[in-house]
């Protein structure tokens, strides 16, 4: 038996097909969902989803949204998604690097919650993308 997962983007469709298992980046940590999982609603954090099709996992970066799991079916809505095969792991370095660098230049409250959110999101598609280089 298999899950069947939809990832939805505001623009696209990102992900649909089945899977054994996926770990989700919940808002209060990584959550595992298998088959006969029970009904669940959670708020998604910026993060990797990792993606089980038979032996391979495959990431995904979820920039923040909510699932909803019920009868093995999971519905991923996002505010934004890339899968970790798209992702140019040098040019995510390069993109982590400048982030952390605005992050220590920031002066306002408000500089500093960006930058930690480009932080964030760079992050997420480094990992994504040394797992599928993996």
């Amino acid at each position: 038996m298999t899950l069947k997962i939809r990832v939805i983007a505001p623009d696209r469709t990102v992900w649909n097909a089945d899977a054994e298992e996926v770990i989700l980046p919940s808002s209060t940590g990584q959550l595992g969902i298998l088959t006969g999982h029970i009904p669940l609603l959670t708020a998604l954090d910026v993060g990797v989803m990792r993606v089980r099709v038979e032996k391979e996992w495959i990431p995904i970066v979820l920039l923040g949204g909510f699932a909803e799991v019920e009868n093995n079916v999971i519905t991923i809505l996002v505010n934004g998604a890339e899968e970790g095969s798209a992702i140019n792991i040098e040019k995510a370095q390069s993109n982590l690097k400048a982030a952390i660098s605005m992050l220590s230049e920031a002066e306002t409250s408000r500089e500093k919650f960006e930058a930690t959110q480009k932080i964030r999101k760079a992050r997420a598609r480094v990992q994504a993308a040394q797992i599928n280089n993996n």
